[in-house]
């Protein structure tokens, strides 16, 4: 079966001939964009599986790009950037991006977050339109979202509601980087200081009961001043 098809969106020719060098040698399909407004087409026209977009393009900022996608389509975005500032990070996440990767990048890296992407592909591709899955495994952890419990190795987590809310928003995004703002909006209702503190607190107690050892997997990814990420347990160490 062939691999996911790519749009490449990058104004830089040297940048574009090695993510596209790099897709044909691991046997992505890909077709490629050098302004916004052909991304935005493309997208529209050439059903692409993924889009990988830079922010920095020559008629419009990759931000609006990703708004004007959203529109319409669910197609995972991962943003590939120089700008490395966190509220850069954070404003294409808000937007709609899934991944932000910074430049410059290494090759593994890319490949690394493209292959998660896939995952997240197949996976929500495996489930019937309409119908959500009763069930989610990772690893040693085990969520049953009909019976509203988790356990990991077996054993039932003794979670809060919000500590269980948040384990369950994060896998239902596995893979993908959530900030701050999204989920203290989807669990609290609101942005404010003291959901942002709350959010810290809760996740830190999350964190310790799903590690039964000191070796134990890392569940959850922190992106420091950006928000967190669930990630398979196989890839915890990226």
């Amino acid at each position: 079966m062939d691999k996911n098809r790519i749009l490449v969106v990058e104004d830089d020719q040297a940048i574009q001939n090695l993510i596209t060098v790099t897709l044909k040698a691991e046997g992505y399909r890909f077709l490629t964009a050098r302004t916004g407004q052909a991304a935005v087409i493309a997208a529209a026209t050439q059903n692409p599986d993924i889009i990988l977009l830079d922010l920095g393009l020559p008629d419009m900022d990759g931000v609006e790009v990703i708004a004007r996608v959203r529109s319409w389509t669910n197609i995972p975005i991962i943003v590939i950037s120089a700008r490395s500032d966190d509220q850069d990070k954070i404003e294409a996440l808000d937007a709609g991006a899934d991944d932000y990767l910074t430049k410059p990048f290494s090759v593994g890296e890319l490949l690394a977050r493209l292959r998660v992407t896939d995952r997240r592909i197949h996976q929500t591709s495996s489930v019937a339109v309409g119908e959500s899955p009763s069930q989610f495994i990772n690893g040693d952890l085990c969520i049953d979202y009909a019976a509203n419990c988790a356990t990991l190795a077996g054993e039932e987590l003794r979670l809060t509601p919000i500590e269980y809310k948040l384990l369950c928003l994060l896998s239902r995004n596995i893979g993908k980087v959530l900030t701050h703002k999204y989920i203290t909006q989807t669990i609290w209702g609101n942005v404010s200081e003291s959901s942002h503190a709350s959010l810290r607190v809760f996740m830190a107690t999350l964190r310790k009961k799903l590690m039964v050892s000191p070796d134990s997997p890392q569940f959850i990814q922190t992106h420091v001043g950006v928000g967190y990420r669930m990630v398979r347990v196989e890839e915890s160490t990226e």
